[in-house]
């Protein structure tokens, strides 16, 4: 693509956004002009002023070549609206981002992509829910699209991978390893990519993690995404911004019901008042978007214990906590017998321990 170099140029400058790209390109013939431009063009294709004189100024403080030699430093690739990889879905939003730059594979882009969001700061409830849902979900081959943000999305990618599903993190900053926020999470960006994920933004080189990003960036997680599904999400959660760009793209909206007594779950008690989808289970998502050969498989999927005690243990648990001492109670096993039959059903990746002595069902 021999006019790469002028598109991440255009992008360096943060006051075009995709309405301002898109009377660039209608009116110049291709990128190139675009960028090459004079003052008196970019008044005729609709600029104002004062933005066609700063961008003027900007282009003598920018070397297009060198950009390139970024992007390639940094090991990133870019797609364009003009390229055939461009996620289809995402492109029929009103206002998609004119390039992405990326790291992974495009791969991911294929199958049917869910977005799932939540809370930053998630009770044990909502982490119990977003990693047995997001893992069946997965396991049910759908790609798990979030933004790699603390909490729920966290989550989301985490329980995904561990499900060896495929998942795609949307950020607000650049892709540069100095710039992936939040920091924390540059471990787990590095494992989605590893393990046949995606990593993208519409922001460039060197773009901080700035406050006004995450609402624009929540416009991608819904776009790539036939259907959002909110997990815990507060009255003014950035989870709600997601959904409401959902309902706009008319994208398929989901919500887990949280208690009515719950700040974290006021927001998605809120969207299920306003029309979005109940959710309590990975099969409700998959029949209502017509997955059937999926729900199929999910209903028939069963656990099926290896001894006697795994039998009697897993006859007691549910998704509700229950402590090991109830469990003695019930199964009338040798606290000695329930401990290790845990820890090897746990290792076997079918209950969870949720700290404290107490358990619940994993899958």
């Amino acid at each position: 693509m021999n006019d790469l170099k002028y598109w991440l140029a255009l992008s360096q400058f943060y006051k075009f956004g995709p309405a301002k790209f898109k009377k660039l390109i209608n009116y110049f013939s291709n990128v190139e002009n675009a960028y090459k431009a004079a003052l008196k063009d970019y008044l005729r294709a609709g600029l104002e002023e004062k933005l066609a004189e700063e961008f003027i100024i900007f282009k003598h403080q920018i070397q297009p070549d060198k950009l390139l030699e970024n992007l390639n430093k940094e090991k990133l690739k870019v797609l364009t609206q003009e390229d055939r990889a461009y996620p289809k879905l995402l492109k029929q939003i009103y206002d998609p981002p004119f390039i992405l730059y990326y790291r992974g594979q495009l791969e991911a882009f294929n199958g049917f992509l869910l977005a799932v969001v939540g809370a930053r700061k998630y009770s044990a409830y909502g982490r119990q829910v977003a990693e047995k849902l997001v893992r069946e979900l997965a396991f049910n081959n759908l790609t798990i699209v979030s933004g790699l943000a603390l909490g729920i999305d966290a989550l989301a990618h985490s329980a995904a991978l561990e499900a060896n599903g495929q998942t795609i993190a949307v950020l607000g900053s650049g892709l540069d390893q100095k710039n992936i926020y939040p920091s924390q999470n540059r471990y787990l960006a590095d494992k989605i990519e590893a393990h046949g994920g995606l990593i993208l933004s519409e922001y460039p080189i060197g773009a901080l993690p700035l406050k006004h990003h995450f609402p624009q960036r929540n416009r991608i997680i819904s776009g790539l995404s036939s259907a959002t599904l909110v997990i815990e999400a507060g009255e003014k959660s950035g989870a709600l911004i997601t959904a409401f760009h959902a309902l706009e793209q008319n994208r398929e909206v989901f919500a887990v019901p949280g208690s009515i007594y719950s700040g974290s779950s006021e927001g998605a008690n809120r969207l299920i008042a306003l029309g979005a989808k109940l959710a309590t289970s990975a099969q409700d998502i998959i029949e209502s978007l017509n997955l059937t050969q999926a729900a199929v498989y999910l209903a028939n999927k069963k656990i099926i214990p290896a001894t006697a005690e795994e039998e009697l243990i897993l006859a007691q648990l549910s998704y509700e906590p229950a402590h090991i001492d109830e469990l003695k109670q019930l199964t009338k096993l040798d606290i000695s017998v329930i401990n290790s039959t845990l820890t090897v059903m746990e290792m076997k990746g079918l209950i969870k321990n949720l700290g404290n002595l107490r358990y619940v069902l994993a899958r």
